[in-house]
């Protein structure tokens, strides 16, 4: 199963992929570390919304999973990033998640990350799309 993790940061959706395989992890290379809305208006949204599902169709992706952001509080997500969201989750025919903090250290505690994550290859960035991605893939949530 190939998943691509998400975590959006104001008008950044940074992706991580990773595939599980008779329970072998891969990190397959992919041509983008983030996809920005550079324009806020609804063709720009669009033109996101299309890289994405182009995204997902060139790496024939199973699953995306987004990491979930507070709605409100100090460190709630921002109205573009609840924008890019949106817009990742109306693409058809793709299978859209978002998996909770608490969800994902549950996942993390009972399967813990056994290579380090600067031996991974990604950018320090990357690292919470590539967490939300190992736990979603190590729980019960995605069989």
């Amino acid at each position: 199963m190939k998943a691509c993790g998400i975590e959006i940061k104001s008008n950044d959706a940074i992706v991580c992929l990773l595939t599980l395989t008779d329970g072998v992890f891969h990190l397959p290379d992919c041509r983008t570390r983030r996809l920005t809305l550079a324009d806020t208006s609804a063709k720009g949204l669009k033109s996101f919304q299309n890289t994405f599902a182009k995204l997902v169709e060139d790496y024939k992706i199973d699953a995306v999973i987004i990491r979930q952001r507070q709605s409100k509080g100090k460190f709630a997500g921002s109205a573009i990033g609840f924008k890019l969201e949106a817009a990742i989750e109306l693409i058809n025919d793709l299978d859209v998640k978002i998996y909770s903090p608490t969800d994902i250290k549950e996942s993390l505690r009972k399967n813990p990350i056994t290579v380090p994550f600067s031996e991974t290859g990604l950018k320090q960035f990357q690292e919470p799309a590539f967490t939300t991605a190992y736990a979603w893939l190590m729980s019960d949530a995605h069989k």
